[in-house]
Parts: C-alpha cells; sequence; structure tokens
C-alpha cells in the first residue's frame, strides 16, 4: 500500500513538473506573439498615482450600485481572473491591498478588451478607471485602460505547505512574499521593529555608527569566524564575529553613548535560533553598568513591540507572554535550585553537583567545576523554565572569562542574559576596562587557540592600547535583532525572519563562489602547463585519494551469533532537526516499519544540514538500548561511513551517512 502511494506520489510530482513546463512554454508563446505584433510585454513607463488601500479608506462609505466619476490609476499584479460574456472580473494586488477590477467591455477600447481576455495570473498590469461599488457590494476600479506592465511567463503556485514546500519558500522568497499574506506582514513588522530601535536608541541620545566587516583579529566573542581574502594588501581577513571592539574604542575616543545595528557572521551551525549570518544592536554607555543596560533593554523592546501593535501581553508559540512592569531579575543558582527542586549553590559540594548534572543527562568531564556544573543545568534545565521576561544574573567566572568579576565574590561576574520563553535575547556585561587584566585574559585565550580551540579570541594589540589611554567604566548590551524579531510576530524559526535564508545549491547547481573558485583553480592550472588546452579539463574528484586514510580493518572475529544479534534495518527519515544547544547533533524522526516512530539522535551536522536528509532512506541499528543524548533517548544508530584525510595530526575526519535506494521499504531487514 505504501508503495502505491509513494508511485502515486511521483507520478503526481512528474505530472506537476510536465505542468509547469507547458504552462511556461503557452506563457512564453503569448509574450513572443506581443512582441511580434508590435506590442511591449515590459514597457518602459506607468503610471501609478493611486494605492489600493488609499481607495478603500476614501470610499468606505460608496453605496452598493453607486458609481462615481473619480478616476485613478493602479498598478498590481492579476491574482484572480473570471468572465461572463461582456462583463469580466479581476483581482489585482498591489503592494497595499488586493482590489477587484469591474470590467465592461463598452467601458474598454477592443484592444484593451483582447488583452484582458489574454492575461494571466500573475502578470503585472496598470490600471485606470473609475471606483464604483458593485451591486452586490464590491468596492471596485471599473477601467478605462488596460496596459501590460510585465509578462509572467512563470506560473504562480496554487499554494505552499509542508516541509518541502518550506523550504522552496525559503530559497524563492519572492514567490512567497507573493503568495502568502502573512510572510509580507512579516517582514514589514522586521522593518518597523529596526526603525522603533533606532529612534529609541537616538531619544535616548545614542550615537549610531558603524565598524568594520572585515577585521584583522577575531575578537569580541568567542565564536568561530569565517575567513576571507583581501586583494589589495594581500592578507587574510575575518567576517565579523561581533562589533564589541571597535564600538568600546569609541568610549575611549570620548564618545559617552554609542550603538550600531548590523549584520554578524559566525561560521557555525544552524537551527532554529540560529544562523551563521545575522543581525544584532550592540550598545556601550560610559559611566553606566548593568542596571543601565537593564533599561536599556526592556526600554527597546517594549518600544519595538509598540510599534507594531503587539502591546504588552503577546502569544509565542502557544505561551502569553508579559512584557509589562519592570522585568525581574534572578540569580542563576536561583533558577537552578527552583527546577532541581534542591538548593543548589557555588557552595554546593562538587560530587552533588556532578550527580545533578548527570540527573540531567549531562556529560560531566573532570576538569569542570562549580561554576560550570551550575551553567551546565541552568542551560539543560533552567532556561526553558523562564517565560516572562527576566534578567538572569550572577553568572559564574567559568562560562564568562572576559566579565568583571564580583568585589566581594570573584567566583561571580557583572554580567546578564535577558532569557524570554525559554530563549536568549540580549547579554550584557559591565565593561572591563582595566587594560593589564584584558591583556591577561587574552593571552589567556591565546593559549587555548594553540590547544586547538578555533572560536578562542585572539590578542588584539591596538584594543589593550587603546585601554592603556583609560575607558571610563560602562555597560554594554548585544540584542539579538532577528530573536526579538521572531518572538514579536510569532515565529518559530529564525528562517522565517530572514527575507533570504542561507541554502545549500539546489541539485545539480554550482553556487557562485563554487563556480568562481573552479574557474580559478582551472587558470592556474592552464597557467603552469604553459598554454591554453582546446579541451576541457575534466572537473577534479572532490577527494584527493592519495591522502586518504583509512581505519585498519578489524583483525578480531566477531562470531556469527554475536553480529546476527544486531538488527540492521532500512529507515525512512519523516523529520530531521537540530538539536537545542548542540552543534553537532540531529535528531531523526524516522519510520522504522513497525508502525511508531523511532528517535536516533546522531553528531553529523557538521557534514549535514536537516532539510537534506528528510525523506531518504537510512541504515540504522535499531535494537540498541535507548542512551540518553542532551536529555533525550536516542534508539538505535545511524550508520555512516567514516574516512579521514590528510597527513598525520593535519588528518580531517570526513564523514558521509549510508543513504540507499528509496525503493527499499521502511523496516527492510539487512543480512
Amino acid at each position: 500500500m505504501a508503495e502505491q502511494q509513494e508511485q502515486a506520489q511521483q507520478a503526481a510530482a512528474a505530472d506537476a513538473v510536465s505542468t509547469l513546463n507547458d504552462e511556461r512554454a503557452h506563457r512564453l508563446a503569448k509574450r513572443a506573439a506581443i512582441l511580434a505584433a508590435g506590442g511591449e510585454a515590459y514597457p518602459e513607463h506607468s503610471e501609478v498615482t493611486d494605492y489600493v488601500a488609499d481607495i478603500e479608506a476614501k470610499y468606505a462609505g460608496l453605496a452598493a450600485g453607486e458609481d462615481t466619476e473619480d478616476v485613478v490609476s493602479i498598478g498590481g499584479r492579476i491574482m484572480a481572473k473570471r468572465g461572463q460574456g461582456k462583463i469580466a472580473f479581476a483581482v489585482v494586488r498591489d503592494t497595499t491591498a488586493e482590489i477587484q477590477l469591474f470590467c465592461r467591455v463598452n467601458d474598454m477600447s477592443e484592444t484593451d478588451w483582447e488583452l484582458l481576455g489574454e492575461l494571466d495570473l500573475g502578470d503585472i498590469v496598470g490600471v485606470t478607471g473609475k471606483v464604483v461599488r458593485t451591486k452586490r457590494g464590491q468596492l471596485s476600479v471599473a477601467p478605462t485602460k488596460l496596459t501590460l506592465l510585465s509578462k509572467a511567463v512563470r506560473p504562480l503556485p496554487e499554494k505552499f505547505h509542508g516541509l518541502s514546500d518550506k523550504e522552496t519558500r525559503y530559497r524563492q522568497r519572492y514567490v512567497d512574499l507573493i503568495m502568502n499574506d502573512d510572510v509580507r506582514d512579516t517582514f514589514r513588522k522586521r522593518s518597523q521593529i529596526i526603525s522603533a530601535f533606532r529612534r529609541y536608541m537616538e531619544d535616548n541620545a545614542y550615537m549610531e555608527v558603524e565598524t568594520p566587516i572585515l577585521q584583522t583579529i577575531q575578537g569580541g566573542a568567542t565564536a568561530k569566524p569565517f575567513i576571507t581574502h583581501f586583494n589589495a594588501l594581500n592578507q587574510e581577513c575575518y567576517l565579523r564575529i561581533a562589533t564589541e571592539l571597535h564600538l568600546k574604542r569609541l568610549l575611549v575616543g570620548g564618545y559617552e553613548r554609542v550603538f550600531e545595528i548590523g549584520r554578524i557572521f559566525r561560521n557555525e551551525g544552524m537551527d532554529q535560533t540560529h544562523n551563521p549570518e545575522f543581525t544584532t544592536m550592540e550598545a556601550y554607555r560610559a559611566y553606566s553598568d548593568l542596571e543601565g543596560m537593564k533599561e536599556l533593554a526592556e526600554g527597546v523592546i517594549k518600544a519595538a513591540a509598540k510599534a507594531i501593535g503587539a502591546g504588552e501581553q503577546i502569544e509565542y508559540q502557544g505561551q502569553t507572554i508579559d512584557l509589562s512592569g519592570t522585568w525581574p531579575s534572578r540569580p542563576m543558582t536561583e533558577i537552578v535550585s527552583e527546577v532541581m527542586g534542591r538548593e543548589l549553590t557555588l557552595d554546593t559540594p562538587i560530587e552533588e553537583l556532578r550527580a545533578a548534572a548527570a540527573e540531567c543527562g549531562i556529560e560531566v568531564k573532570p576538569e569542570w567545576g562549580a561554576g560550570k556544573l551550575i551553567a551546565e543545568i541552568y542551560d539543560e534545565r533552567g532556561e526553558d523554565s523562564i517565560v516572562n521576561p527576566t534578567f538572569v544574573v550572577d553568572y559564574p567566572v567559568e562560562v564568562s572569562p572576559l566579565a568583571k568579576r564580583f568585589e566581594d565574590d570573584p567566583r561571580l561576574t557583572h554580567r546578564f542574559e535577558l532569557v524570554i520563553a525559554g530563549h536568549e535575547y540580549a547579554n550584557a556585561f559591565s565593561e572591563l576596562n582595566d587594560p593589564v587584566d584584558q591583556a591577561e585574559r587574552f593571552a589567556k585565550q591565546m593559549e587555548e587557540k594553540a590547544g586547538g580551540d578555533d572560536e578562542a579570541m585572539e590578542y588584539d594589540e591596538d584594543y589593550v592600547r587603546a585601554l592603556e589611554y583609560g575607558m571610563p567604566p560602562a555597560g554594554g548590551i548585544g540584542i539579538g535583532i532577528d530573536r526579538v524579531v521572531m518572538l514579536l510576530t510569532n515565529s518559530a524559526s529564525i528562517r522565517d525572519v530572514l527575507l533570504f535564508p542561507h541554502m545549500r545549491p539546489e541539485k545539480g547547481a554550482a553556487s557562485g563562489a563554487a563556480a568562481a573558485k573552479a574557474a580559478q583553480e582551472a587558470a592556474t592550472a592552464e597557467q603552469a602547463a604553459g598554454a591554453a588546452s582546446p579541451f576541457v579539463e575534466p572537473k577534479k574528484p572532490t577527494i584527493d585519494y592519495s591522502k586518504v586514510q583509512i581505519e585498519p580493518l578489524f583483525e578480531d572475529f566477531v562470531d556469527f551469533d554475536t553480529f546476527s544479534r544486531s538488527d540492521f534495518r532500512a529507515v525512512k527519515v519523516k523529520a530531521c532537526e537540530a538539536v537545542k544547544k548542540s552543534k553537532k547533533l540531529l535528531a531523526f524522526t524516522l519510520d522504522d516499519g513497525s508502525g511508531e516512530d523511532r528517535v536516533i539522535l546522531s553528531g553529523i551536522h557538521d557534514y549535514y544540514e536537516p532539510e537534506e536528509l528528510v525523506g531518504k532512506t537510512l541504515v540504522a541499528i535499531t535494537n540498541l538500548p535507548p542512551r540518553k543524548m542532551m536529555g533525550i533517548d536516542s534508539c538505535g544508530m545511524i550508520i555512516s561511513a567514516v574516512h579521514a584525510e590528510g597527513e598525520g595530526d593535519e588528518a580531517e575526519e570526513r564523514l558521509n551517512v549510508l543513504i540507499v535506494d528509496d525503493s527499499i521499504p521502511a523496516g527492510a531487514k539487512l543480512y
């Protein structure tokens, strides 16, 4: 039965492609006919003097069946069309709203009436006509002139729905915006939110500045950077991972309040709340502290909510969030004690803290101290328990190495994170301004980088020099703009609030960057050969097999009985998503043929994005006992092929998930 359904789906997909190709060919033929007849399918000039929303507001009181002599000129896309002899109706959408065209043969020229009959859904037209209300009460424009402004040669989809279509929506955002009112509304609100941020900051005497995106020092945060080459200076540069260090230089220079709204780039994983390219607002205020940053965070987010008419009670993913009043501050240990049902502090015996962490499914490392254990328990259990806006304070120094310590307890730092609905929205510090202390902390970061931590900061000698001139005491904050937009628009994924989220290339398509790199490599090879070849060189394999290292085959035998107890099965991937707070784990929901979903976690996020694997047929061992990973029961193991490339310490592990033919049914046993 399942096989028949799958065959039917494949046939339907093939029919859809065929229909698309036929429809596109038909529209291209119409375009050619217009041009052959001396017409314009894409004229240079257009006249739009009116907008639908304004027309609706002005003529709201027009009675049913009443005509006016008022002439308007609008432009928009044909979204619907139907005809009734000498009368035809169409719906045109402009940037503000939709309105009906009440087309009467006697009101239009013969040419325009013929054009109306040839129009397709998606065509963009210019319409001049009188405002009327039909006998059925529909406000309309009765065209006296109709002009084709842009012939749409690709048909609009009927609708977008489901996971596969969602990926298409992200990739073809322009179609998503055409078809979905709520998506257009989300991005209008995003613009309003960013404008509200700017107005709030300017009203509070902050000066907006711009700092470099290309930087020679990796600093301001602990994150893996993107690296690019600056040809003019023959210099390797980073795309910035934070704006912090340049903004604080401006405090040294004498500005008291500065902020920047801009793009940040971190070469890390993607999940519901993380994207490698994202927007933040960072702000720094001299002679301020954490309390000043709390006021700023609360004020600017409330201002953004007000700007889009959200009010102080909002809904987010099924939860009611109360933005009213003064937002509370709570120590991290208080939250941890509450969720664990017993008091846990930095003074709690280390063995008790380790046991509590293990209880949460956390794999404890022997070098972790009390502060690190408290922070891990908070990340696993505490953060998710917070619904209404809360400033989580008193962070342990182990997880805040660059923050100022408490004067009376050096185990704690002057730092807060703003948490709403289980997610972090802002991170703030009383800024470190001691140049000697800062230099020592940079040196410590360099030691960690030398030890293999590619997220550790580098030593910024110029920033230390700036601090030596004296930076006043200051408060600083970073606020995730994308997450604020998610919250205020009730969007589940960060991709829903990014107009053009980064996607892997479509199957069979090479990215522009990849093509450019291939061309550069080909040119280099041609130059090395000393002469141009008239033949196209074959592409190099993606793997240099001379550098491949394969783990030696097992020399110990496994008896047949032991092997036969491992139940290898074909499994279909129904859903796949990144595991929250894990950079490597993907959580698979699988059809194993049993009729019940199976969940397996696999640490392959460095090699695959979740959407790549949905719908694929994989191989898994299904009779392993459940193992808790990040608090989730993983019931089995996804099988992958692993090898290493490179030599010695430079060898890099590579992994390929074993993907088998889709015709193999779920649950089929492998022998």
